[in-house]
């Protein structure tokens, strides 16, 4: 079965990330994977190295970012309040969903910047075309709302997505964690909302580690 990872970080993601691009680039060819996404935390910093050499691996390079999406405005900056935040995977699409990227990712930065740089929905309504995106890790809006027992809030947080990038566009990320508990609870109703909301499901893993004995090290 082919598989391709969505959902990546390299060391880009800054004290988030372990494996550096070369690293990732060639763990891929080594599994045989025609393609691969970079998806670092809220910024680009990796893309323009990542597709050189993607490309020149013979790897089709997807381009992304994990977004942190702010619970309010983007120019809300209460403390306890907007220093919360949620988590949503972008994949440029095409040339339009790149440029797009760039100016999220600017104006996160420039406007958002709060502890994190953070996007609104005001900013994916004007930047949304050319964009896939996926619900995101358990850090997600909608997982999270999962686990505090907001199911009919997740429904509704899925049709705005859904109306923000299209029916088409917008996916349900579910994972295996083993050491994460209450990911069996999200994928069971991210399961059941699919069949309600039509949203589509996929399957990602969140790497932040190039192999497993990397994690344990890294948690030493």
């Amino acid at each position: 079965m082919k598989f391709v990872h969505l959902h990546t970080h390299s060391h880009y993601s800054l004290l988030d990330g372990l494996a550096k691009i070369d690293d990732l680039i060639a763990r891929a060819k080594e599994l045989g994977m025609k393609a691969l996404a970079l998806t670092d935390h809220g910024n680009l910093y990796g893309a323009i190295e990542f597709y050189k050499k993607a490309l020149k691996a013979e790897i089709k390079p997807i381009l992304g970012i994990e977004a942190y999406v702010a619970p309010r405005s983007r120019f809300d900056k209460q403390a306890k309040i907007d220093d919360k935040y949620f988590h949503l995977t972008l994949l440029a699409e095409n040339q339009t969903g790149w440029q797009n990227l760039i100016k999220l990712s600017t104006k996160s930065h420039l406007e958002g910047f709060y502890y994190k740089p953070r996007v609104d929905r005001e900013l994916l309504r004007e930047h949304h075309e050319g964009l896939i995106v996926l619900s995101g890790c358990p850090k997600g809006e909608i997982p999270q709302l999962i686990l505090q027992n907001k199911i009919k809030e997740a429904e509704e947080t899925i049709k705005i997505y859904q109306e923000i990038f299209g029916k088409e566009n917008f996916f349900l990320e579910i994972g295996h964690h083993q050491n994460i508990p209450e990911i069996a609870k999200v994928n069971k109703f991210l399961a059941e909302l699919s069949e309600k909301t039509g949203a589509p499901m996929v399957a990602t893993q969140d790497i932040h580690y190039l192999k497993p004995e990397d994690a344990e090290y890294q948690d030493i």
